[in-house]
């Protein structure tokens, strides 16, 4: 079998791991537990996605591998009550700094403008970003399931959960769906993004949903563009979507996700 190509995503999680290397040697593991232990509550980013109708995650990104810079001159604060007024439950916020130009800043931003969870959006893989993740403030944490052995899946998991923090565990096609079958995820969110490929395609999502577990509390992720789209997704009973890049790039991000969410002009 020929050897698999590197993708953008090797390339990311291979710059993400050095960026956590130097990390380390300015903030110890033992600093950032010292710093956890008097953090407040989290907000409950898992709790907000039950309620229905299907809810909306909505994302601050700044730029993309796929979409390059979607815009750069809007403040995430700003963004933030623009998509709490608009009818968001929950924010995302890339703070990936140089593939998505995000910052952890712009969720602490984000976070204080707003009374809504907020996801920390960024590749992670070392039990040293979730102990970060917690202090920077985030309700919430993705981990890609491409990105990570299964005990590793469970060890980062495991330990966001005993910090308070909720886990959207992400997956993209059948393969990532076996690695987790078995394991007591409750919040899974499917990425129509290939993220090898970095191509979308909708019926990702309304393939692998049935697939899932009764109970999970499942999140459709990208290429979500119109009202139709998330009728569809709703009909097959999606608790929520996370949308980012159409409505970053739009002019009224908020006035953009109320249309997407309830197909008004």
């Amino acid at each position: 079998m020929p050897e698999r190509m590197p993708t953008i995503l090797d390339e990311i999680i291979v710059r993400t791991r050095a960026d956590v290397t130097d990390a380390k040697s300015r903030i110890s593991l033992a600093d950032l537990q010292a710093q956890w232990s008097d953090m407040p509550d989290c907000r409950d980013f898992t709790g907000a996605l039950k309620a229905q109708p299907l809810g909306a995650v909505a994302e601050f990104k700044k730029a993309s591998p796929s979409a390059g810079v979607i815009r750069n001159n809007l403040l995430p604060a700003d963004v933030a009550r623009q998509y709490e007024s608009g009818g968001a439950r929950c924010l995302s916020v890339l703070t990936e700094k140089h593939y998505f130009q995000g910052d952890p800043k712009d969720l602490q931003a984000a976070r204080s403008a707003a009374s809504l969870p907020v996801l920390r959006k960024d590749f992670i893989v070392d039990p040293w970003q979730v102990y970060e993740t917690r202090v920077m403030g985030a309700d919430a944490m993705l981990l890609i399931v491409c990105c990570l052995e299964r005990s590793q899946l469970e060890e980062l998991h495991g330990l966001a959960r005993s910090l308070g923090l909720s886990v959207l565990v992400e997956v993209h096609d059948e393969a990532d769906l076996q690695c987790i079958e078995g394991l007591p995820f409750e919040l899974v969110g499917i990425n129509n993004r290939n993220l090898h490929l970095m191509k979308t395609d909708l019926e990702t999502s309304l393939r692998l949903r049935s697939q899932l577990p009764a109970g999970v509390v499942t999140v459709s992720e990208s290429g979500i563009r119109t009202h139709a789209d998330v009728r569809r997704l709703e009909s097959a009973r999606f608790d929520a979507i996370l949308v980012g890049e159409s409505l970053m790039g739009a002019e009224e991000p908020g006035k953009q996700l109320r249309q997407l969410l309830q197909g008004t002009a």
